[in-house]
């Protein structure tokens, strides 16, 4: 399918990839990297914007508006196999199914987004673990070895777009496969299981590394840890600090003799308590960087100076509220993009309850506000 720009691409004197190291290195740029984290499913139901010229999903609305280029490549660093995607049980508005970590959740039957109601987990004890252990998390799994020749043919040594690689998750993932609850209870009750998740996460992640670093310049590295709301963190600090830090400590030292020295985590909620360890081992990005659960963006700037990158940081509950509201907010980002190591974009998908309309203002305003003069 051919999708026709919406919208030109922001005006620029550099490629996307200059713009966005300059900018994460607190660098002179021609404009502000420009680009948005996507929307909830029913954004492509209900808004005419999409569904009247046939887009429908992220990677479409990335091309739609004109966005900024950015890319992240990985190995299978995760279960494998999957567990069945299986409907198990309808019932009159919902069903559970067994899902791809292996949990068993009552979602709606009407299939709009929230968060599913976990009813069980597979992996529960020590001996669940020893099994799936065995049977989905192999090192010598055929599909952990990456095709690289491929990956060299679709993103080139002479790209204009950051590249970043994929660095997985080192407890998010775990979070996945055990529960909310299930973690809370596993790291009391069964500390060493979950530090050989985290162990076995890591060297799955080491084998990827080890395979991508010789063949790309990388320009970031990319990761996932959702064990935060907005009142802080799932894993106590101290269990972070004695289990995973390590581990991400590993993961920085390949990165550091790659060159690399940009490292986003996807983490929502409230994550000051362990930033401090998140960056002791290494991680100096925050993205998507939800507002209301933690706190304006301005806030971490000024507390850890240079040290710490924010992509995101747009609040979404503002974004619904209405055109003064949107540039009230805008305005408060000016500082930040101004100073570097900021890209702005909404604080996670954005919901449907934003007017399109309103939201095309809001592009249109970041233009105004953080593109080229």
């Amino acid at each position: 399918m051919t999708i026709t720009p919406l919208m030109p691409k922001w005006k620029g004197t550099l490629t996307d990839r200059e713009r966005f190291n300059r900018q994460m290195h607190y660098q002179p740029v021609d404009r502000s990297f420009n680009m948005e984290f996507g929307y909830w499913d029913e954004n492509f139901k209900l808004w005419p914007l999409f569904y009247e010229n046939g887009i429908t999903n992220n990677d479409e609305a990335d091309v739609f508006f004109n966005f900024d280029r950015q890319v992240s490549i990985g190995g299978k660093v995760w279960v494998h196999p999957s567990f069945a995607n299986t409907v198990v049980e309808v019932r009159e508005t919902t069903k559970i199914i067994l899902n791809e970590d292996g949990l068993y959740a009552e979602v709606p039957l009407d299939g709009h987004d929230t968060i599913p109601h976990y009813l069980k987990a597979t992996v529960v004890t020590p001996d669940d673990w020893k099994k799936v252990k065995a049977e989905r998390f192999r090192l010598d799994d055929p599909v952990r070895k990456i095709n690289i020749t491929s990956l060299k043919k679709a993103h080139p040594a002479d790209r204009d777009y950051p590249l970043g690689i994929d660095v997985g998750s080192m407890i998010g993932k775990i979070r996945d496969m055990l529960t909310f609850e299930g973690l809370a209870y596993a790291i009391y009750d069964y500390p060493l299981m979950v530090e050989d998740m985290v162990e076995t996460a890591c060297q799955l992640v080491e084998q990827s590394m080890d395979q991508l670093l010789p063949h790309f310049d990388f320009d970031f590295a990319s990761g996932w840890e959702d064990i935060c709301y907005k009142a802080g963190p799932i894993v106590p600090p101290r269990f972070f600090k004695q289990v995973v830090v390590p581990r991400y400590k590993r993961i920085h030292d390949r990165l550091d003799a790659a060159g690399i020295d940009i490292w986003w985590i996807d983490c929502d909620g409230d994550v000051r308590s362990i930033l401090p360890l998140m960056m002791d081992g290494g991680v100096n990005c925050l993205f998507p960087y939800e507002v209301n659960s933690c706190a304006h963006p301005a806030e971490l700037l000024s507390e850890y100076g240079k040290d710490l990158r924010i992509m995101g940081g747009v609040d979404k509950i503002e974004l619904g509220k209405g055109r003064a509201a949107i540039k009230a907010y805008l305005e408060t980002l000016v500082p930040l993009v101004e100073r570097g190591g900021y890209i702005p974009f909404c604080d996670h998908r954005c919901p449907p309850n934003v007017d399109p309309a309103d939201y095309l203002y809001y592009l249109d305003l970041k233009e105004k506000m953080f593109g080229m003069k």
